[in-house]
């Protein structure tokens, strides 16, 4: 038997829970044995994304004695969308060149 650790976390909370796998458990069977599916109505088990120490994996990873597995939440901002925004808004507030996209060239110095 191996000991794992499963992990879901909120903006306000987390929730971490310890379990006993047989060896050759996978992170999904760890997620459904843990229990944390009940505990925690907020993961949406058909479209489950794990990692293991910070690293995303499959479901069918092999746990190993000691994993943390972590279930992430879905984004709510596509990251490459959030930061086209914000070039767009600092061109718009004088703040970047408006063809370049740098910073504009002071010429009072």
């Amino acid at each position: 038997m191996i000991n794992v650790e499963v992990v879901f976390a909120l903006p306000t909370t987390a929730t971490s829970l310890q379990v006993s796998m047989p060896v050759g458990s996978t992170a999904e069977e760890a997620v459904i044995k843990s229990g944390i599916l009940e505990k925690c109505p907020e993961i949406d088990a058909s479209k489950l994304t794990l990692g293991v120490w910070n690293r995303t994996c499959k479901l069918t990873q092999v746990l190993e004695q000691g994993d943390r597995i972590e279930i992430y939440r879905p984004l709510i901002a596509d990251p490459k969308d959030a930061r086209r925004k914000r070039a767009e808004k600092a061109k718009d507030e004088g703040r970047a060149n408006k063809i370049t996209g740098g910073r504009p060239i002071d010429k009072a110095k």
